[in-house]
């Protein structure tokens, strides 16, 4: 059976070839009313078998199946433009033709995905294409299937490697990044600019020196001051944290979609940005959801 398979159930017949015997059809008509022609389009019949005779055993017997590799990132971010890279190689000794099918998760619901390429003699290529995940969860990659053809290209054979993969799709962590750097790059331009009214006394401690003049005395660590034998006092620093809350609603209406992606999912992108921003300046984030 894996004969059979591997010689004639892998086996698939092209348009060039159907148009050449059509072609050849069309001829024979043609004879009915000019019998000259009969004779030459016999001939034309015959290389057109003798061809697609020579062409299947290029692909069946001398050719070697060709080798592909999938290669794409543990996580994909939701909502953004993911790289996949396919590295396919040809391992025959002659230069062929390849309809590359990558089988893609069925959440992106592309049935008509294919790539077209001409590879050399053991000539390889590395493929990157861009995946736009709108919808959290586990993506499950297939197959990759190439039909390999000669330049004759009347026939052409089918390769399955196998190559399925799971990739996980969280929410936006590219975003995360981009505004992380952002971030950065906004304290360092404010650094020593920014105007804060100071109300009251910090309680923030920051470390414990000796009393200089002008220090208030209302912070003499006596303790410290017992242990040294001279004057210590608390020196405190700016309390600079604030404390946010990302309230997210999970209503039915988020449901709604716009862009691809639902509200919820705009929703949780701009909690995560948000949040990690607001946690590389030191702020306390806290989060919250409802639904009713």
């Amino acid at each position: 059976m894996s004969v059979i398979k591997k010689y004639i159930g892998d086996l698939y017949l092209t348009t060039r070839f159907y148009l050449a015997l059509g072609l050849c059809i069309v001829l024979y008509i043609v004879s009915f009313f000019v019998p000259e022609m009969f004779v030459a389009i016999n001939i034309l019949l015959l290389v057109v078998t003798a061809l697609t005779v020579i062409d299947y055993l290029f692909l069946f017997v001398l050719g070697k199946a060709p080798s592909a590799k999938r290669l794409a990132a543990d996580r994909f971010s939701n909502g953004d433009e993911n790289k996949v890279e396919l590295q396919v190689k040809n391992n025959m000794l002659f230069t062929v033709d390849m309809e590359i099918i990558d089988e893609l998760p069925v959440q992106f619901q592309k049935r008509d995905w294919k790539l077209l390429h001409r590879f050399k003699a053991a000539g390889q290529k590395n493929i990157l294409y861009k995946l736009r995940p709108v919808t959290r969860g586990a993506y499950e990659f297939g197959r990759i299937i190439i039909y390999v053809s000669s330049l004759l290209g009347l026939v052409k054979r089918r390769h399955n490697i196998e190559a399925k993969e799971t990739v996980p799709v969280y929410p936006s962590f590219l975003q995360m990044r981009k505004y992380e750097l952002l971030s950065q790059t906004t304290i360092q331009t404010e650094y020593g600019n920014k105007r804060m009214r100071k109300i009251g006394h910090s309680m923030e401690f920051e470390q414990i020196k000796e009393y200089v003049r002008g220090d208030d005395i209302r912070s003499v660590n006596w303790k410290a001051t017992a242990r040294k034998g001279s004057l210590m006092v608390n020196n405190y620093t700016d309390e600079k944290s604030q404390q946010v809350y990302c309230i997210i609603d999970k209503g039915r209406l988020m449901k709604m979609p716009f862009g691809g992606l639902t509200l919820l999912d705009y929703a949780i992108n701009s909690t995560l940005v948000l949040s990690n921003v607001c946690l590389q300046k030191q702020d306390k984030v806290g989060l919250m959801t409802f639904s009713n």
